[in-house]
């Protein structure tokens, strides 16, 4: 019973005494509510995406296509970006595909905490993206996961797509989307997921790398292509951090 004394902290957790927390599950309301909020706010976005989409010369049937099959909005953005800007059809799959890779790792948790019968593996596979195991990993128990990862999912996969079919369907009245600033609104949704995932200093590092890498290349390397070098921003900083304490600890053999 001391164990669950104390104040929740409003992410299921209680505090004992003030000297630990003990994970209490949250009610499955207040886990659709968080997970309608983020499928909402994401899925809209998608508009976004359309007019980006049909301004960079991708026909209706492509954009939607895009959105109903590879459903990882930084990718597609990646995608169409660089062929906006002139790039190789190529390159700009290679990078969509390696900022999707990402999603591979989130399935690796995922799939432990869902367990998805066989059957539905394939459909939840769909829906494993950035919003999706925020929501989920951050609740405990199995139930609600489930529940913040199937609203997440479901609320967002159709927002997306339709958003995507009425931005595509209305970038001719737009014009250029660039004029509305809406091709800022894919990078700074995912900014904005990504920001918070950024908590230790070697994390902070990688993506700082990433940042000037691409910089650095978007003037010297066709378009598509920096995303890829940035990749490299990360084994690069590892390689360092691991040499750091390697000196430190032969300065203090002397």
């Amino acid at each position: 019973m001391t164990e669950t004394a104390g104040t929740a902290d409003g992410r299921g957790t209680q505090r004992a005494g003030g000297d630990r927390a003990v994970s209490v599950p949250r009610s499955d309301r207040a886990v659709v509510r968080d997970a309608l909020g983020v499928g909402v706010a994401v899925g809209l976005s998608g508009f976004a995406f359309g007019v980006t989409s049909a301004g960079a010369g991708l026909t209706l049937l492509q954009t939607c296509a895009l959105s109903l099959l590879v459903f990882t909005g930084a990718s597609q953005f990646a995608l169409v970006g660089a062929l906006a800007s002139g790039g190789n059809p190529y390159t700009a799959a290679a990078g969509a595909f390696f900022l999707g890779v990402r999603n591979a790792f989130y399935g690796l948790r995922l799939s432990e905490l869902l367990r998805v019968p066989r059957a539905l593996r394939p459909f939840a596979a769909q829906w494993v993206i950035d919003e999706t195991a925020a929501v989920a990993l951050a609740q405990s128990g199995r139930r609600a996961v489930r529940i913040g990862f199937a609203v997440t999912g479901a609320t967002l996969y159709v927002l997306w797509n339709l958003t995507t079919l009425l931005g595509a369907l209305g970038a001719a009245a737009l014009g250029d989307p660039r004029a509305w600033g809406l091709d800022a609104a894919g990078p700074a949704v995912f900014l904005a997921l990504l920001a918070p995932m950024l908590r230790t200093a070697t994390e902070r590092a990688v993506a700082g790398m990433a940042v000037v890498l691409v910089l650095v290349g978007m003037p010297l390397l066709p378009a598509g292509v920096p995303v890829l070098v940035a990749a490299l921003a990360a084994p690069v900083v590892l390689a360092l951090r691991g040499r750091v304490p390697a000196r430190k600890g032969k300065g203090h053999g002397r």
